[in-house]
Order: C-alpha cells, then sequence, then structure tokens
C-alpha cells in the first residue's frame, strides 16, 4: 500500500511501478542466491524506476522504527493513565422544593 501511494503522489504510473517491484522481491524470494541485489529494490520515484536502494544509499534503519513503536506505546500508555484518573462526578438530585 506504502509504494502504491507514494508512486500515486508522485505522479507515476503507480500500477507498474507496484508490479515491477514485487516482480523484483519475488525473484529475491525464488532464488535467494542468484538475486540476492533484488532484495533491496524499492521505488526512485524522482525517475520512475525500480532500484537497488543500498546502492542508492537509502537506509530506513530498524532503530528508529523501534523508537517510535516505544514512544508511541508510551503515549498509549499515558493516555490510558489519565482516562483512569477522570472521574466524572454525579450530578446533584434535584429536588422540585428548592
Amino acid at each position: 500500500m506504502i509504494p502504491k501511494t507514494l508512486a500515486v503522489n508522485a505522479a507515476c504510473d503507480a500500477t507498474e511501478l507496484v508490479a515491477k517491484l514485487r516482480a523484483e522481491h519475488n525473484f529475491s524470494q525464488m532464488d535467494p542466491a542468484k538475486h540476492a541485489a533484488k532484495a533491496h529494490s524499492g521505488l526512485n520515484l524522482a525517475t520512475g524506476s525500480i532500484q537497488n536502494c543500498i546502492e542508492a544509499g537509502v537506509i530506513e534503519p530498524a532503530m528508529s522504527k523501534a523508537k517510535s513503536i516505544a514512544f508511541a506505546t508510551e503515549a498509549a500508555i499515558t493516555i490510558l493513565r489519565i482516562d483512569d484518573r477522570i472521574t466524572i462526578q454525579a450530578k446533584e438530585e434535584q429536588h422540585p422544593g428548592r
């Protein structure tokens, strides 16, 4: 879904690019020894083609993903703690004589 969205936003032919990218990844999984470099294939949206992201210097470290998940978890826990502390006071009963 992400490569398709990126290709559409870059005004490229998303269907063709995503199909090519899936083919590259499929080759790398079917014969890892022969097509090892294809495992690192990604989209080059400036040229509208498939490229080897490692050779191009496009690397997404796992550490940033781990930190993002940790921060999101911490934020969710904080929200749940705040939610537990908020209590709704019951409305006082209205007396018709007052």
